[in-house]
Formats: C-alpha cells, sequence, structure tokens
C-alpha cells in the first residue's frame, strides 16, 4: 500500500453525505429553480441535493440522460451563471451537490458536434473511435458507412417523394429530412460540384475569375484523401483542406451571383420531381456516397452497426475507456469537482461500460490527482507522475483494501455510487473503487418485508384463474429476453455472432461451428443468465468465483434444452467467456478474443433490463408491488432475517451506499407500493372484490379481434394501480379528471411494454383505444357507478394500512446503514407512477409552509402534533413529521449513522412477527427503530391505527443488556419511556412504545429528562 504523505486520510477521503434530495432538471425546473429550494431542503434536514444530468442534452430532452456537449453546462437550466448559483446556495448551507453522470452513451442528432463530424467523414472522423461504431459489419454492403434509421418509410418511397432534399449555405452542402440536418461527404460535394460545372461554363468566359476559382475548388476538391486513409498526416490533411474549400466556396458564391444561380439551379436537378422517379438518379448516387446509409427506422433491429443505449436508435454508446473520450467527456466534471461545486457523483448504467472497475478506479484516480495537486500547487507538468501514483494507490486499494476497513466507511477520494441492478443473491463487486449503489436493493429489501409470504400460493391461485393460465416468472423472463434479442437487439446479437464466428472460422479445433449454431447458443446463454452481466478480466486474466457459477448455472439451464442448441457449442460458449480456451486460438487472435468476451458483457445488462424490467414487469402481474427494479416478482416477500442480514452486510461493506423507496426510474412511488403491498395479507377478501368487479366491468369491454380487450391480465393490472394510485383524502372534479388521465397513459404504457396486444414498434389502435374507453367508463365524471361503490370503501380501507406501512418502510430507510434519498416530492404521500408521471411539477411552496409549521408547533408540543397528524393522515403531513425529525437527528448525530452499529431486536409476544426493531449505537449514543408491518388484520380487528395495549396486548421488545437508569426518549412524541425488567435481559412493551403514534425512534438517555411540550 502506498504511504506517501501526499495520500493522508484528508487527500484520500471523501465528503460523506447524510441524506439526499433528489431534483430532476428541465426547462421548466432550472439551476434557478433547485437554489431557490436549497433553504427548504436544509431546514427539512438534507446534506446533499441531488440532481440529474447537467451537461447539454439535445434540446426537446425532458430528462438530460442524452446529452450532446460534455464541455457545456445544459443552458435551458441556466448554464454556467445558474449552475454557480446552485453550487453557491449550496455551499452557503454547507451543503453538497451530487451530479448524475452518463459516461455510457450520448444523445445524437445535429447538436452533438462529435456524431455529426463522424457522419459528415466516417472512419477518417477523429470522433470515429469514440463511438461504438463497427465500420465492418457482417452486411458488406454497410463496409464503412453508419447505419441511420431515421426514414419514417422505405427508403425508395421516402427518396421518390422529394422528402429528402439538397441544400447549401455558406459554402457548405448538406441534407435535410423533416427536422433532421445531414452533412455531406467532403469529397462528393465534387459531385455536385461536377454537375454544376457545364452549366456555369456555358454562362461564363473561359477566363473569368470566378470561373477560374470555381475550377480551382473543384479540382482541390478531387485532391482531398479518401475516407478511410490511415496515414495520420492525411488525415490532418483532409480536415483542414475540407474547411479551407468551405470558406472559398463561401467566399464566391457570396461574391459571385452567377455561380450561386448555378448551384441553386444544380440543386433543383438533384431534389429532382416526385412525379418522375427517374430525376432523383443524382440524389440517390449522392447517398450513396456518405458515411451513413439512411433507413426506414424499423430496419434497426436488424441492421443498425452502432451500439445503443439498450434499443434506442437517439442514443449512442461511446468508448469512455479510451483515453481521449474519457478525457473530452470529463474534463469539465473535474473542473467543477475541483473547485468544490460538485462532491459526488452518481453514474449512470455501469453495466454498459467495457470495465466498470477500471472506470471506477479512473474517476477516484482524477479526483484525487486533482486534489493533491490542488493541495501542493503543483503545476500541469507534474501531474503526469501524480497521477500515476495515485492509480497505483487506488489500484492497492481496490485489491487489497485498507489496512482497517472495519472499523470506518470506505475511504475514497470522490464520493461515487453506481444505478447497479443486483439480482437477488448477487453482491456488488469489492474492487469497484466507489461507496455503493443507487438503492434498489435496499429498495427491494424493504418491500419484501412488508409482502405476507404465507399468501404466496394464494395470489398464485388467484392470478392464474383471472389470467387462465399458469406461467412461472422465470418462463416469463426466458421468453421475453429470447424476444428482445430477436427483435429489438437483433443486430446487437448478430454482431457478437458474426464477430465469434470469424474468430472460430480460422482456428480447425472450432471452424466447424456454423453461424447459426453459434447465434443461438448465445441467445440461449444470454437468455438464461441469472444476473445481468458478469465482470471477467479476459486482458487480467481474472475471473471471480460468482461470475464463474453463474455462466455455468446458465450453460447448465441451456443444456437442459438441447433441442435448441448443440451442447458442444454451449459448452463452447461457456469456456470461451471462462477464459479456458484463450490459449487454443492463435496468439493474434487471442486480443480479438478478448475484445468478444468484454463485448459480450457489455451487451447481456440491456437484454437483461429490456426483456425483464420494459417487458415481464409489464406482463407478469400477479402483484405488481414486487416488479420492481432489481427486483424478483417470483419471491413473495422477504423475512425480517433476510432484511437483517441485509442491512448488516451493508454496514459492513458499504456503509455509504444509497438507500431509496423511489426514484426517476421505479415503476411506481413507495407510498403505491406500500399499499398493494396490504393485499398480500388479505388474498380471500382481494379475490372476492377482483371476482365482483370483473362481473361489473365486462360489459365496458370491447371486441378486438374477436375477444374482449383489455384482456384478464391487464385488467387486473389495471385495478392493483387503482388501489396503489388513488387520491388520497378528497378528490374534486379536476383532480379526479388528471387521475383518470394519469391511468390512461399509465395503462397505455404499460400494455405497449407488454408487448402482447400492442407495442411501441407495432401499437395496435384498435386494442389501444378499448383501454382508454374502458378506464374512461370506470372512472366516469359524475363517479355514480357501481364498481367506484365498490372500490371506494375497500381502497380507503387499503390506504389507511398502506399509510402505516408506508411509514414504517420511510423510518427504516432513515435509520438503516446507508444514506438515505429522498425523490422529490415524496416528502409528502407519493402515488406517482412510472416516468414521466413520476415527473409531474411538485408544488414546494405547500411543503414549504407545511415543514415551517410542523416545525414551529413541533418545538413546544410534539406529541400534540404527532397526534393531530395521525388523525388527519390522508393530507400526508406525518410522513413529512416523520422525514424532517429524523434527518434533523441524523444531521445532530452524523456518527451513529456512518459508523453505529446495527443490532436486530428480538420481538416476543403475540404480535412478534409484525414488527421490525433494530438498534444503532457508536459510543454512548443509541437509537432504537420500531416499526410495525403487515398489520391489515390488527387494523381491521380494532377499525384503528395500530396503537396502544389492546392492540399489541403484551407483545414486547427485548433491549440488549444496559446500564442501570438508561431510559428512552421518542424522538417524535418526546414520550420518556423506561425499560421493564432487570437490567441484564431489559425489554419495553409495544402498547407503550407505540401508543401514540404507529412508528418509534427512540434515543437512549440517562439522565431524568422531561419531553418538551
Amino acid at each position: 500500500m502506498n504511504q506517501s504523505p501526499l495520500f493522508d486520510s484528508r487527500a484520500t477521503s471523501a465528503r460523506l453525505p447524510l441524506a439526499t434530495y433528489r431534483f430532476q432538471l428541465h426547462a421548466d425546473f432550472t439551476f434557478f429553480d433547485a437554489a431557490a429550494l436549497v433553504p427548504y431542503l436544509h431546514q427539512l434536514g438534507i446534506s446533499d441535493c441531488y440532481v440529474s444530468p447537467i451537461f447539454t442534452p439535445r434540446a426537446e430532452s425532458t430528462h438530460g440522460y442524452d446529452i450532446c456537449s460534455y464541455g457545456e453546462l445544459t443552458p435551458w437550466l441556466g448554464g454556467t451563471d445558474g449552475f454557480w448559483t446552485l453550487a453557491n446556495a449550496l455551499n452557503a448551507h454547507g451543503m453538497g451537490l451530487i451530479v448524475d453522470m452518463v459516461p455510457n452513451h450520448m444523445g445524437i442528432g445535429a447538436a452533438n458536434a462529435w456524431w455529426m463530424d463522424v457522419l459528415e467523414n466516417g472512419i477518417s472522423s477523429v470522433y470515429a473511435p469514440y463511438f461504438d461504431i463497427d465500420w465492418q459489419p457482417s452486411k458488406r454492403e454497410l463496409a464503412n458507412q453508419v447505419l441511420l434509421p431515421i426514414l419514417g418509410d422505405h427508403f425508395g418511397v421516402v427518396i421518390e417523394q422529394g422528402a429528402i432534399q439538397l441544400h447549401y449555405d455558406q459554402g457548405a452542402f448538406f441534407l435535410q429530412y423533416a427536422e433532421t440536418r445531414l452533412p455531406i461527404a467532403p469529397r462528393t460535394a465534387g459531385l455536385v460540384l461536377e454537375d454544376a460545372r457545364p452549366l456555369l461554363e456555358a454562362q461564363l468566359p473561359a477566363d473569368d475569375p470566378g470561373l477560374q476559382e470555381f475550377l480551382s475548388i473543384l479540382t482541390t476538391v478531387g485532391y482531398l484523401p479518401p475516407r478511410g486513409a490511415d496515414d495520420p498526416l492525411k488525415l490532418m490533411e483532409r480536415r483542414r483542406e475540407k474547411e479551407i474549400i468551405k470558406g472559398r466556396l463561401a467566399s464566391l458564391t457570396t461574391a459571385n451571383a452567377t455561380v450561386r444561380r448555378v448551384l441553386d439551379q444544380t440543386l433543383g436537378r438533384y431534389n429532382g420531381n416526385p412525379d418522375e422517379p427517374a430525376s432523383f438518379t443524382h440524389l440517390t448516387r449522392l447517398l450513396d456516397g456518405q458515411a451513413y446509409r439512411l433507413a426506414f427506422w424499423q430496419v434497426s433491429s436488424e441492421e443498425i452497426n452502432y451500439r445503443r443505449f439498450f434499443d434506442i436508435n437517439e442514443l449512442a454508446a461511446i468508448r469512455v475507456e479510451h483515453d481521449a473520450v474519457f478525457r473530452d467527456t470529463h474534463t469539465l466534471l473535474f473542473d467543477l469537482i475541483a473547485a468544490g461545486a460538485i462532491t459526488g457523483l452518481r453514474i449512470d448504467h455501469p453495466d454498459g461500460l467495457w470495465m466498470p472497475a477500471a472506470y471506477f478506479a479512473r474517476l477516484q484516480t482524477e479526483a484525487l490527482t486533482r486534489r493533491i495537486a490542488q493541495d501542493q500547487g503543483l503545476a500541469d507538468a507534474q501531474l503526469d507522475d501524480i497521477r500515476d501514483r495515485a492509480a497505483a494507490w487506488v489500484h492497492d486499494r481496490a485489491h487489497h483494501g485498507t489496512p482497517d476497513t472495519s472499523a470506518t466507511p470506505a475511504t475514497w477520494p470522490l464520493y461515487v455510487v453506481a444505478e447497479k441492478i443486483l439480482a437477488h443473491g448477487e453482491a456488488l463487486p469489492q474492487d469497484w473503487a466507489l461507496h455503493g449503489t443507487t438503492g434498489y436493493d435496499f429498495l427491494n429489501a424493504v418491500n419484501g418485508i412488508f409482502v405476507d409470504s404465507r399468501h404466496g400460493r394464494s395470489f398464485d391461485t388467484i392470478y392464474s384463474t383471472v389470467c387462465g393460465t399458469e406461467q412461472a416468472f422465470s418462463e416469463v423472463v426466458l421468453a421475453k429476453k429470447m424476444l428482445i434479442m430477436q427483435e429489438a437487439m437483433a443486430s446487437e446479437i448478430a454482431s457478437l455472432s458474426y464477430q465469434l464466428e470469424r474468430l472460430t472460422e480460422r482456428t480447425p479445433r472450432y471452424r466447424d461451428f456454423t453461424l447459426g449454431g453459434l447465434t443461438t447458443a448465445i441467445r440461449d446463454l444470454i437468455a438464461h443468465m441469472p444476473i445481468y452481466r458478469t465482470y471477467i478480466d479476459p486482458i487480467a486474466r481474472r475471473v471471480s468465483d460468482h461470475d464463474r457459477q453463474c455462466l455455468e448455472q446458465a450453460t447448465d439451464a441451456a443444456l437442459r434444452q438441447r433441442y435448441r442448441t448443440s451442447g458442444s457449442v454451449l459448452i463452447f460458449l461457456r469456456d470461451t467467456l471462462l477464459l479456458r480456451t484463450l490459449d487454443t486460438f492463435a496468439p493474434d487472435d487471442r486480443d480479438r478474443l478478448a475484445q468478444w468476451i468484454l463485448r459480450f458483457q457489455q451487451m447481456t445488462g440491456p437484454i437483461m433490463a429490456k426483456g425483464v424490467e420494459d417487458t415481464a414487469f409489464y406482463l407478469y402481474n400477479r402483484l405488481i408491488s414486487l416488479n420492481e427494479v432489481g427486483g424478483e416478482p417470483a419471491l413473495f416477500g422477504q423475512s425480517l432475517d433476510a432484511f437483517h442480514r441485509q442491512n448488516q452486510t451493508r454496514h459492513q461493506d458499504w456503509p455509504s451506499s444509497m438507500l431509496t423507496l423511489a426514484t426517476h426510474d421505479t415503476k411506481r412511488a413507495g407510498d403505491v407500493r406500500a399499499r398493494i403491498n396490504v393485499l398480500s395479507e388479505i388474498p380471500k377478501r382481494w379475490w372476492l372484490h377482483v371476482n365482483r368487479w370483473r362481473k361489473l366491468n365486462a360489459t365496458h369491454k370491447i371486441m378486438v379481434d374477436g375477444v374482449p380487450a383489455p384482456d384478464a391480465n391487464d385488467e387486473y393490472l389495471l385495478y392493483q394501480t387503482l388501489l396503489g394510485a388513488w387520491p388520497a383524502g378528497e378528490c374534486d372534479a379536476a383532480t379526479f379528471a388528471t387521475f383518470r388521465d394519469r391511468i390512461i397513459s399509465f395503462m397505455q404504457k404499460a400494455t405497449r411494454e407488454a408487448k402482447t396486444h400492442t407495442s411501441w414498434v407495432n401499437p395496435n389502435a384498435d386494442y389501444d383505444a378499448s383501454l382508454t374507453a374502458f378506464v374512461t367508463a370506470l372512472l366516469p365524471d359524475d363517479r355514480t357507478t357501481h364498481f367506484l361503490a365498490d372500490f371506494i370503501p375497500f381502497q380507503q380501507e387499503i390506504a389507511r394500512v398502506g399509510a402505516v406501512n408506508s411509514l414504517s418502510q420511510t423510518l427504516f430507510t432513515l435509520t438503516a446503514p446507508g444514506v438515505p434519498d429522498c425523490y422529490q416530492g415524496s416528502e409528502l404521500w407519493d402515488f406517482s407512477l412510472v416516468d414521466p408521471d413520476n415527473r409531474r411539477p411538485i408544488d414546494y411552496a405547500l411543503r414549504q409552509w407545511l415543514l415551517g409549521e410542523i416545525q414551529q408547533r413541533a418545538q413546544t408540543d410534539r406529541r400534540g402534533v404527532a397526534q393531530d397528524l395521525l388523525e388527519h393522515w390522508a393530507d400526508g403531513r406525518m410522513k413529512l413529521f416523520v422525514i424532517t425529525t429524523l434527518l434533523t437527528y441524523r444531521r445532530a448525530n452524523p456518527d451513529l449513522f456512518l459508523t453505529g452499529r446495527y443490532t436486530p431486536l428480538t420481538i416476543v409476544g403475540p404480535q412478534r412477527t409484525m414488527v421490525c426493531a433494530y438498534t444503532r449505537q457508536v459510543g454512548d449514543t443509541t437509537l432504537l427503530v420500531v416499526g410495525p408491518r403487515l398489520v391489515a388484520a390488527l387494523m381491521a380487528a380494532h377499525d384503528r391505527f395500530p396503537l396502544g395495549a389492546e392492540v399489541w396486548q403484551t407483545t414486547r421488545v427485548c433491549l440488549p443488556a444496559t446500564d442501570a437508569g438508561v431510559r428512552y426518549r421518542n424522538l417524535l412524541t418526546c414520550a420518556i419511556i423506561v425499560p421493564d425488567g432487570p437490567a441484564h435481559r431489559p425489554t419495553l412493551a409495544l402498547g407503550t412504545i407505540l401508543c401514540d403514534f404507529p412508528i418509534a425512534a427512540l434515543e437512549a438517555i440517562t439522565s431524568d429528562e422531561d419531553s418538551v411540550g
């Protein structure tokens, strides 16, 4: 381990957040708007603001993940001035700023100068290596061209409609298709000039200076080095000369009206006449000479030859593993980090990176280098040496740990979390130089303890009865991953297969493996992968035990379906990925095979995400609260022991990992899941209501393709969604109409994602219309239907139990090991559904006023406030009260939550399974956390919230042995609670702990203090 004084704890330790608040920035919520809310966040108890991407995306972007320029702060968010307004406001309140970084892909189009340069110059572009483009794809007609699937119809149809037009402006020719502007290759400008030459020579004398300049330009164009030249000097000459040519032509056409008029006439010939198909010959010839090939957008799934973000044509993958790409995408970012404006990063989609561990190490290396350089006042010339030493320190730290990692949180120079989706039982790789995940692992763990696992089989029966079929979630996933590989991402699979077939063809041992056989094997293996991706390093020849087990598991599962795939091909594929066959290839091919293995690993994550999150999660609707990013819907609930084990593991390995209940990517808000989870406790009643509603609403269905629509599965999804998202409290006409529109939009998205009756690629207008009509019939303006008469009382009962679930899961999020993250607006009840529903405007004026009122009243009568908020639970203020109380306590006791021990507590008594309790402890500070779960039966029996001894009877929390005189103060009510029993075995009665409020956070005190108020 590098022990240089340069690498002291100050230089190598990040600023760790205590609690974050996520803002989604867009044109209607800018840096300035966020800055104005910093005092509110500080008052709430937030330590760090956490924002969506800040670098310039496409102009029409509403989310910021389609970045077009990493060197510019988004102008419509306020640009540099707006950013520093936010940064300075945060700094004034002692708060940090965590920024969402997108290193895997860029938005492409006219706003992306790098991409436009590639389209103009092809493989000769200085930016060609920046994008992951296959310049020699299996379709040879696409050699040295990029397929651009942007046309609304087939190429021939579009061009003969005259929809593609050639234009000229300021020395440059370009093509226009609808709103899309495309450059043309410099040498092909010569085609246009050559066609204009006879006309110009007929109108100007041979010695005319304008004609002479025109001919000179034409000659110069002809001498431009061809696209694809690999001589660096030739490429430099090409880049220089093409710009000179544009300048000369601009000057000529400005000064000489005849030349401009002739060019306009020539453009008219190129742009043809829709009544004369043969008139487009010139334009077709020009298009054939470009570095891109225009195509019908539906062609993309089979022939596209640039790696995309999932299957989105408008997002092209970049190769951030290359030095130049990392530098050009991170320079401004690290300038802002060095300036202290940015204190942490969220890394988007790390599984799309070439080698995630190497990328995270590079982030920390650069952060450490910049910090040391700033502290030491080092010149730029000295940075390379510091960077090399910093890289060695980061490598040692990642692979060997610190001298004492058990005593303190992970020490890295920069706070970094990754949007990593962990499969059930999967751990975050220990060699990743970061602080943890963005919290989906916690989200699903805490959600699971509110699902009653005893009733899983009952729900299987209900679901199969409703849908008329039995299908395991694993079967749905397998089928949908196959569908994605055969349709949406067929081109990526074809490219993988072709590249591997080229390698096996040159190796006698494997040359009998056919392209078809390899393609099938690749599909089968990916379809059976139990995780998003592996992280095998073929360059260093490292394979973890976990990766080996996952690949062997996938292979064994695929081999059981050998009617599809040759066993020998699957075994070869497994052994190749595990590096067992590497030395059997020729030395010249081993590097290519290593590159192929890395590319294979990049592809499995998007296929898993598209097949599971974006398809299966909308199709398998047994209990939709389980269908969450990173979730495993096949697992019906989770034990408290498993929840505690995960918290203890996080405390030990990733104590600063994020904890969240909702993000911009979740399928539904935490409060929606909290309500739907209640159904797991009451399967008989749920089935009675569903059965009744199906009968009541059957007449609202419309026949589509001979069957009633929507189908039973979509109808079952709708009922759960209505129960979860129904507005709380009184709902006026406008709110109800908005709610109905939101449900319609959600159901349209859900059914298209499910890809059963309709889809985004091939929408079924009749099915979409029937779905809209069905929702409208269920939710009429007057709300006087037999369905609603039965639905609303049941929903209100579910909502009340869901409120208790929500308080408990909020309590656990704010106190478990990790950093709680609050998604925008969720400090009150949040019944949002999937994006874009979760990006609706937030009423911050209301939240600011409510927070001030709550805090002012709580200063003198905290117990009274808690009881009042509980009585008016539907308005959500009690959630805000819990959040600000516990965040304020976190801020006052940072060590307790950064390093404090996590100890599960035993519950005894008749309601012991209905409570989750644990302590956090550091030094003399102890916090005891108690939250109920699975309380639907308790609340139904007593027709009220689960409070007092009548509800909890003799149920007790068993405490660790304590010193005599220790008692507890409830942070939420200020009640003082004294343990019962002897000091070596004290207990607390649940009826006492939860007598005024449904949850409790109890601070251990050693003196007989009076409660406030």
